[in-house]
């Protein structure tokens, strides 16, 4: 019972770590709250493995990029699928505020990045250090810096 109620107060505390790495790798929030539930069961799966070796976050960033890429490789492996518009469902426009409309167009443009550009500019929005960003990806600080430099840029490009 200690495991559970512990396992719980984490997934609140970081839980917007959990909502942002849905957010980035789906386009809509059915395919986002489905990959939220997903990551938070393989948290659980994988809780009573965790060693404390890394920070909490740390080890939860990694088992949710890995199962984001994981649901990522498996849509790919179904098929296309095509989102009702929501006109069609004759829903009201709710009308937005300038900061989500900006904060959306952000990650629309970072869904267009390719899957490890996605975790590592995800990481670095996170406020990760690029030594940190290294431990999770694999990759060299001074790699992490490069790839940063490129994704701003590409990013930057999409947007004009």
């Amino acid at each position: 019972m200690q495991s559970k109620n512990e396992f719980i107060a984490i997934i609140r505390e970081h839980e917007s770590l959990i909502y942002k790495v849905a957010k980035v790798y789906t386009d809509d929030k059915d395919d986002e709250q489905d990959l939220y539930q997903e990551i938070v069961y393989q948290l659980w799966k994988s809780f009573d493995s965790f060693k404390n070796e890394a920070k909490i976050s740390t080890w939860m960033y990694r088992v949710a990029l890995n199962t984001a890429i994981t649901q990522l490789k498996k849509e790919k492996r179904k098929g296309e699928h095509i989102p009702i518009n929501e006109q069609v469902l004759n829903r009201a426009e709710v009308p937005d505020v300038s900061k989500e409309e900006r904060i959306e167009h952000l990650y629309a443009q970072i869904r267009k990045l390719n899957t490890i550009e996605k975790a590592i500019i995800l990481l670095y929005l996170e406020g990760k250090s690029y030594e940190e960003i290294a431990g999770l990806t694999g990759f060299t600080s001074s790699n992490v810096g490069t790839r940063l430099n490129r994704i701003r840029q590409k990013i930057i490009t999409q947007i004009n």
